[in-house]
């Protein structure tokens, strides 16, 4: 619903996707005033995503919608690369071991609800024309209900796609190239419906995929590579039916086609993702190749990093160089996805001599390329991503990983979270000890104002570690047998006085 009644706000975040929607919601759950920006005027039912990935779904679920959307598609515990390499995804170390197959729109569905239930503002049909800056706040004017207001917030986030505004307004470099043109997109009915959940073909005519939207209707991606056309011309619906068919192998009788269109993929990435008290994050930050299904999912992990940051540091309790650490942590992620991606789509579609060869081997070798398909499916499911490198040197072994989603025991008794990622459903850090440590079911006597910022509980798993995890998941302090002032020290160092 449109109100420009308020103007100013803690946080405003321009782009309705799914990368904004999760961070207004995140702010918006810890209690802030925020407000999202989006062009579109009503909820699309296009959609490009299908793909959602393990660490995605535990980022949900530490929001308590994962089962929600898990309802709407349908889940996969294994892909097919090159028609020979199977990656397991059964065997990650994640509650959520599988691939979640369902439409954009479903993802963005569930979170505008938590988004509108946490109290954000929602300003559609909102088109940003202007952004200013200063020392305190930043203001934006856009163009909502014919009229321009201007909107002002102590920090701004540009969610708002490749062709972002704020990126523009803020003059910020987006460098790059075409990865693929001339896809071809249409949304049919299918006479004969596919063996798998996923249709995934590659050949030297070009590729094709299928996902079902869950009510009858397919997704159909499709490339030639002997038709390169631009993006206006018009899919001759025929030819695509023809070549799907021979890259998959099968006739699965393609029909009445409701939606038709091309679109050309790049691989580029933002040269910084902070202008002073604006950032920048999903595909306003980074777009990659298709290949992987990444895109969606890098731009949540980034909303995921960023969030909790600038509740800190409008509560005003973050640490020095707090929202500095979003660039120092998400770009080197943004530009690893943009490497792997890119590299799966040139050894799928690539006619070189070279990359021909190595799809031939790896049909040879198949199951022999098992460890390598267990790596693939790390890195492609996001399980794998780590902040490590960041770390302060001299840090604990944990510092920087993702935390796993371990059982908890708490004081509270049947009321308590029984695991970590519940327990991270409060928007807020969790200390987490061996099970009989004082501090850590919460009778030491921390400051009365951490009270907002930390959840304390036990876990039996652990013996003699010590582990403060962040709000998004990863580990922020670790020690093994650590004294009572030494926890309070780690504490300190993340959660201010």
């Amino acid at each position: 619903m449109n109100t420009a009644q308020n103007r100013d706000y803690d946080v405003l975040v321009v782009g309705g996707g799914p990368t904004g929607l999760l961070l207004a919601g995140d702010v918006a759950a810890a209690g802030l005033r925020v407000a999202l920006l989006e062009k579109r005027t009503e909820e699309s039912e296009l959609t490009r995503a299908f793909a959602v990935h393990a660490r995605t779904l535990e980022e949900l679920d530490a929001r308590g919608v994962a089962d929600e959307l898990l309802g709407t598609g349908a889940r996969l515990t294994s892909l097919s690369l090159f028609g020979a390499v199977r990656v397991d995804m059964s065997k990650l170390p994640s509650r959520f071991p599988e691939l979640l197959i369902t439409p954009q729109y479903q993802t963005e569905r569930v979170l505008l609800g938590r988004a509108l239930d946490a109290g954000a503002t929602l300003l559609r049909g909102a088109e940003v024309t202007a952004l200013r800056q200063d020392a305190d706040a930043v203001e934006v004017d856009a163009v909502v209900d014919g009229g321009t207001v201007t909107l002002r917030a102590a920090y701004a986030v540009g969610s708002d796609g490749v062709r972002s505004t704020v990126r523009r307004l803020l003059g910020v470099d987006y460098p790059g190239e075409s990865a693929i043109s001339s896809v071809m997109l249409a949304d049919v009915q299918l006479d004969t419906e596919p063996e798998d959940v996923l249709t995934v073909g590659a050949s030297r005519q070009g590729f094709a995929f299928m996902a079902p939207y869950g009510d009858g209707w397919y997704r159909v991606i499709a490339w030639d590579h002997a038709e390169q056309l631009p993006d206006s011309a018009p899919v001759d619906f025929e030819a695509m039916s023809r070549l799907v068919t021979s890259v998959l192998g099968k006739d699965y009788g393609l029909r009445d086609p409701r939606w038709t269109s091309r679109f050309h993929s790049d691989e580029r990435q933002a040269t910084s993702y902070r202008v002073g008290r604006v950032f920048l994050a999903g595909d306003a930050a980074h777009c990659h190749s298709p290949a992987g299904g990444q895109g969606m999912n890098t731009g949540l992990q980034d909303a995921a990093n960023l969030s909790w940051k600038l509740v800190a540091a409008v509560r005003g309790w973050a640490a020095p160089g707090l929202l500095d650490s979003y660039q120092a942590e998400r770009h080197p992620v943004g530009a690893h996805v943009l490497r792997t991606s890119g590299g799966l789509l040139r050894l799928s579609i690539g006619q070189s001599a070279p990359l021909r060869l190595a799809r031939g081997l790896a049909k040879a070798l198949g199951s022999h390329l098992a460890p390598l398909a267990r790596r693939g499916g790390m890195e492609v499911s996001g399980i794998s991503v780590s902040y490590r490198e960041q770390a302060p040197a001299g840090s604990h072994r944990l510092v920087g990983d993702r935390a796993a989603d371990i059982d908890l025991t708490s004081a509270d008794g049947d009321k308590a979270p029984t695991r970590l990622y519940e327990a991270l459903r409060e928007g807020r850090f969790v200390l987490v000890g061996p099970a009989g440590s004082a501090d850590a079911d919460g009778s030491a006597e921390f400051p009365d104002d951490w009270c907002d910022r930390v959840v304390t509980a036990t876990a039996p798993s652990l013996t003699s570690e010590w582990v403060l995890v962040r709000p998004d998941g990863y580990v922020a302090w670790a020690a093994d047998n650590p004294t009572p002032a030494q926890v309070r020290a780690g504490l300190t160092a993340w959660l201010g006085n």
